[in-house]
């Protein structure tokens, strides 16, 4: 027995989703037109509206429904530095934690040869144009601690530099509250070599 043509077309627009492959994608078709057709049209409907109504941030580059995000249209906020990350849910994350007050800049992705992610995939003219635009003086790379987001800050740091600007990449270390012994040996070693003297 076959699906109808609607189902298996419902499967396949459910696998574009990261980490969904056939039969989770099959259990979530099922799921929505069986069990939770309300839940299926209000996904459907918050689907469609996101399309419609989300676009990116003239300056940063996250997702926003205005030209200016939330973060780029507040002036209290530090004019002169530039955290650059790889997605959205990355700035989240450093938003969470109350201790950066500048800006940001979203690559949407990251350098990623074997996927074949190259420079020309990234709005790296965007950053450029952004980072060398007179008012920043500190770029923070702020690219994930992966063979990737090493990559991509090393050809951050290429682009930007001789520019006059303040390049800094996020230390890396144990986490607050972590205990050694549960630390990854790679971890404890870069602790170790960006250790701070006391005040």
């Amino acid at each position: 027995m076959k699906n109808p043509p609607s189902l298996d077309h419902l499967i396949a627009a459910l696998r574009v989703l990261p980490g969904v492959g056939p039969k989770s994608a099959q259990r979530m078709a099922y799921h929505l037109l069986q069990r939770d057709k309300p839940g299926a049209e209000k996904l459907a409907r918050a689907l469609e509206h996101a399309l419609s109504h989300i676009g990116h941030c003239q300056r940063c580059n996250t997702f926003s429904e205005t030209p200016l995000c939330a973060i780029c249209a507040d002036s209290a906020r530090r004019q002169d530095q530039l955290c650059v990350v790889e997605m959205p849910a990355d700035m989240l994350t450093l938003e969470q934690t109350q201790s950066y007050d500048g800006l940001y800049f979203v690559l949407m992705g990251r350098l990623s040869p074997l996927d074949g992610i190259g420079p020309r995939d990234l709005p790296l003219e965007k950053l450029a144009h952004r980072a060398l635009d007179g008012q920043v003086q500190e770029v923070i790379l702020a690219t994930n601690f992966t063979p990737e987001g090493e990559t991509t800050a090393h050809a951050l740091g290429a682009l930007l530099k001789g520019h006059g600007l303040q390049l800094s990449r996020m230390a890396r270390g144990l986490p607050v509250g972590g205990e050694l012994e549960h630390s990854d040996p790679g971890t404890l070693a870069q602790a170790l070599f960006e250790r701070r003297e006391l005040p």
